[in-house]
């Protein structure tokens, strides 16, 4: 396969160098990873980025089909994007992810025929011929149905990374859960964890390039290694990143509640270079509506999680997921919700009003909840979230945090802490970018924290 890529790479590239391709992420950390490869695979090419879509000669969606909003957003984005073509005829219009492999040929034809390349993450390692394809003039269109088995070779591409100090791993792809609302297993497949030594071995190379931090992402990273023919805890993985000199912070998201077993907990609390930030969606408070939406576990077991976290990370400054108006849901039923998010005081909470997917059971569920309901609710439950934010930040007032700064912008180094706080310093220590410093705050707010250094 390899041969086969450098061929198809090489033989683009002539055709292709000094053009401009516009990318439009839409959705989770793993379409912002996915395009990440993708743009290193156009580097390759000899594609310049731009920000300015009527320059390009190639734009590019990548979608997302978790919510009915996206969708709506993207025909949107590609009816203004088809424009350019009144400019430049030549420019070709392209989609991937979770909705091009959610729709096909369907979404072009919704999108009025101007989608000249179409591909989903099964096989992001074939633009280079799709690109080709589409310069003859021909439908460059390839949605795999399933997984290639060689599909963590494309891991050995280059990437071009956002950001010099921290970098996303995917470590695993795919869910096996069966949430009744949900549509990621049919557009990203089961769970297929990547072997150990592909992750490790990128880790190491990140490092030497002066990675300081890594996010590792799965739909559902907690089950990374069930799958293996002989499994290995993601507990293991951990262990085994913590190990690698250089690496001085670790993160993962998304995690599912009955996946964050008791090894990992422990993980958490014996490894230092894990932060002290969890993103563990429970979706709803109410045990009832959890059974509904076939999430295996109750209020309860998900609150005894919380518990031990806590004990093990006292600090731990924790988020979620949470889904307002599931068929069938009762006033009592979202009261439950609201108790959980009390009893828990997430500092930051992704809350959605419940949309119908296509082709999941729970669109077809007779007891929908009207919008003017959903809309109430969470309206309720945003207030209360906005009172526990304002009342959590307060407690970082004279704490020392540790960010890891990124950037400097007027004057100020940013970064995020430990708890996944964005930090901001009024200094002009650009020797500190890249480097983890103890910051003591001095003011603080729900998102950011204002402080001065320690150092």
């Amino acid at each position: 396969m390899e041969k086969l890529i450098s061929k198809n790479l090489v033989s683009t590239n002539r055709e292709e160098k000094g053009k401009k391709v516009f990318i439009k992420t839409f959705g989770c950390q793993m379409n912002v990873n996915d395009s990440e490869r993708i743009k290193g695979i156009l580097k390759t090419l000899g594609y310049e980025f731009t920000e300015n879509w009527r320059e390009a000669d190639l734009i590019l969606l990548n979608t997302c089909t978790v919510r009915e909003k996206p969708d709506r957003k993207v025909l949107a984005y590609i009816g203004e994007y088809r424009k350019v073509k009144g400019i430049n005829p030549n420019t070709k219009i392209g989609v991937c992810g979770c909705l091009a492999q959610r729709m096909g040929e369907e979404l072009d034809k919704r999108a009025g025929g101007v989608i000249d390349i179409m591909f989903s993450s099964y096989n992001i390692h074939h633009l280079p011929e799709l690109i080709q394809k589409a310069e003859k003039g021909e439908k460059a269109i390839e949605i795999l149905s399933e997984p290639p088995k060689n599909e963590w070779e494309m891991f050995e591409y280059p990437t071009v990374r956002e950001n010099p100090y921290w970098s996303f791993i995917t470590i695993m792809k795919g869910c096996d859960k069966d949430c009744t609302y949900c549509i990621v297993p049919q557009t990203r497949g089961r769970e297929r964890s990547r072997p150990i030594r592909s992750i490790i071995n990128e880790i190491k190379e990140l490092v030497k390039e002066g990675v300081k931090e890594i996010h590792l992402l799965g739909q559902n990273v907690t089950a990374w290694g069930k799958d293996f023919e002989t499994p290995i805890p993601f507990s293991y993985l951990l262990y085994k990143i913590a190990e690698i000199e250089g690496v001085e912070r670790i993160r993962f998201t998304t995690g599912y509640p009955t996946d964050l077993t008791d090894d990992v907990i422990k993980a958490m609390g014996e490894i230092p270079q894990i932060a002290d930030a969890l993103h563990l969606p429970f979706q709803s408070g109410s045990n009832r509506i959890l059974k509904l939406m076939h999430r295996y576990y109750t209020k309860e077991e998900y609150l005894e999680k919380i518990e031990k976290l806590k004990e093990v990370k006292p600090n731990i400054a924790l988020s979620a997921d949470v889904i307002v108006g599931f068929p069938g849901e009762t006033e009592e039923d979202f009261l439950e919700t609201l108790d959980l998010i009390e009893k828990v005081r997430f500092e930051q909470l992704f809350s959605f009003k419940y949309s119908p997917r296509p082709g999941t059971p729970a669109s077809e569920y007779s007891d929908q909840v009207p919008d003017d309901v959903k809309t109430e609710r969470m309206h309720r439950l945003l207030e209360l979230q906005k009172r526990i934010m304002n009342q959590e930040a307060k407690k970082y007032i004279g704490r020392v945090v540790y960010p890891l700064f990124e950037r400097y912008e007027g004057g100020k180094l940013v970064g995020r802490s430990s708890e996944n706080k964005w930090v901001e310093v009024e200094s002009d220590r650009k020797d500190l970018l890249g480097k983890i410093v103890p910051v003591k705050v001095e003011r603080a707010g729900v998102y950011v924290l204002r402080g001065r250094l320690m150092v």
